[in-house]
């Protein structure tokens, strides 16, 4: 049998799992988040590891893991977690989601030009080494005494095993990383005031880091558990989807809408804001867009309007409003600023050319145009780097709705197929990646296949030749207000 372990920001998750990629049983617990001024977003690392031993406690009580043969680690990148000689953690972990190093970002990127050609990535402060940066700057002493940085599913790793260890695609969001050479890079590390010892030491994704301490072994009742690197959470979820392989693409639909494309070598487009990261897997690499309101402003709507959920909303837009009608305005879906492709966390939400003959229903039309033309240009910023995808998998609770996915394949005229998802998300992925470390024999593509397909969708070129026309105004609507945000 095999542990997935999911850090994620809102709670830990651990699956077990068997040889056929069966979930057995899974755990959870859930996880505070720390907000103590504005901008900044913490947790504490000693949280994380209570959460995992109550998950993995959990799951010994109900089941016998002793044919446990390995545990693979999923999480939430970027987080800057720091340890001092004596492995402890130095200050809570500043996430992936803290804002406060926007000056940082602007010093490293003029310290070292080169960055967004080493690391197929602009310098934001979602990132780990503005984090740093912002340490060395305000908490010096704190700085000083920094032995090890680690992501925070390293910490765990780190707990139970003693080993320095990380993966390629977590490693690939610190801003350290050389992605092309799958390589820590000294001149970004020198940049701030860091060195290669102070890193942990890379892994494949499908590789053995170390060995479960005895003392843990025995209070789980495992024997010989092996450690396996693991990945960041969107290359893990994709390991989970059977995403491994040139061409294969796939459309997360959740809160925020991620666009993931694997591809054969390094590959970037950052003027665009697409995140080029190394994926899971050994000579594989993948870009991501990403939109930071996706789903959720359906969700936003659907509550502002009176309607008792998504679904009535989706029923009430599919009866009552039609591609061609007028009536129907534009939306800008930016509620929360936006990543790819206009990186402006300023950006906000606009609805444009409102009539007296629009309803509602044509209000809520407005809204899943929207998000589908901005996750659209998300796709084509990625495809703006020479990828070509052989149909998109859609997974997420918000592709339910049959008319949205045929609506997404209209406005992007690419084919999108509805997979079957179930709710482990990255700690499948997780558990897959210790599969594969215990059985190097095994082609990926037999431990991680694609989900069942459900649906398929192909684009009405009728209605996609509409869509090009609605989208170019959307696009120039955003460059019109812009300098209003």
């Amino acid at each position: 049998m095999f542990i997935g372990i999911d850090l994620g920001t809102s709670g830990v998750k651990v699956i077990l799992t068997n040889t056929d990629g069966e979930l057995i049983a899974s755990a959870s617990t859930r996880l505070e988040l720390s907000l103590p001024k504005p901008l900044w977003s913490e947790q504490n690392p000693q949280d994380w590891w209570q959460a995992t031993c109550d998950c993995l406690d959990s799951l010994s009580k109900e089941h016998n893991l002793a044919p446990v043969s390995a545990i693979g680690f999923a999480g939430q990148m970027h987080g800057a977690t720091l340890l001092d000689k004596g492995g402890s953690a130095l200050r809570p972990a500043i996430l992936w989601n803290d804002g406060r190093c926007e000056a940082e970002c602007r010093e490293l990127t003029e310290a070292v030009p080169s960055v967004t050609d080493i690391t197929g990535n602009l310098v934001m402060p979602g990132f780990t080494a503005p984090k740093l940066l912002w340490v060395k700057h305000h908490e010096p002493e704190i700085f000083k005494r920094i032995n090890k940085v680690l992501l925070p599913k390293d910490y765990l790793r780190y707990k139970l095993s003693g080993d320095f260890a990380s993966d390629m695609s977590d490693a690939a969001g610190t801003i350290w990383l050389d992605v092309g050479k799958r390589d820590w890079d000294d001149s970004l590390l020198n940049a701030c005031g860091l060195s290669r010892q102070q890193m942990p030491t890379l892994f494949e994704g499908n590789q053995v880091t170390g060995t479960l301490l005895p003392s843990l072994c025995q209070r789980w009742g495992m024997r010989d558990v092996k450690l396996v690197a693991g990945a960041g959470d969107n290359a893990a979820g994709a390991i989970g989807c059977g995403i491994i392989n040139p061409g294969q693409a796939m459309l997360s639909l959740g809160t925020s809408g991620v666009y993931f494309a694997v591809t054969r070598e390094f590959r970037s487009n950052a003027a665009s804001a697409v995140h080029s990261f190394c994926h899971a897997l050994p000579d594989r690499w993948h870009l991501m867009s990403v939109m930071l309101s996706a789903a959720s402003c359906l969700q936003w709507y659907a509550a502002n309007a009176g309607y008792q959920d998504v679904g009535e909303l989706t029923a009430d837009i599919e009866n009552n409003s039609g591609i061609d009608d007028d009536a129907t305005p534009y939306f800008l879906p930016y509620l929360t600023g936006e990543r790819t492709p206009h990186n402006n966390p300023s950006a906000k939400g606009m609805f444009f050319g409102i009539s007296a003959a629009t309803t509602r229903a044509h209000m809520g039309r407005a809204v899943m145009e929207g998000v589908s033309m901005a996750l659209a240009d998300g796709i084509d910023a990625v495809h703006g780097c020479g990828v070509q995808a052989d149909g998109i998998s859609l997974i997420g609770g918000g592709v339910r709705s049959s008319y949205w996915c045929q609506m997404l394949a209209n406005v992007s005229g690419l084919a999108m197929n509805l997979r079957q998802s179930g709710d482990v998300g990255p700690a499948l992925g997780a558990a897959r990646l210790a599969h594969l470390a215990m059985n190097p024999e095994i082609k990926p593509s037999y431990i991680c296949p694609f989900p069942k397909l459900v649906k398929s969708f192909e684009p009405d070129n009728s209605h996609f030749d509409v869509y090009l026309k609605r989208r170019q105004k959307f696009r120039e609507l955003y460059f019109a207000v812009e300098p209003h945000f």
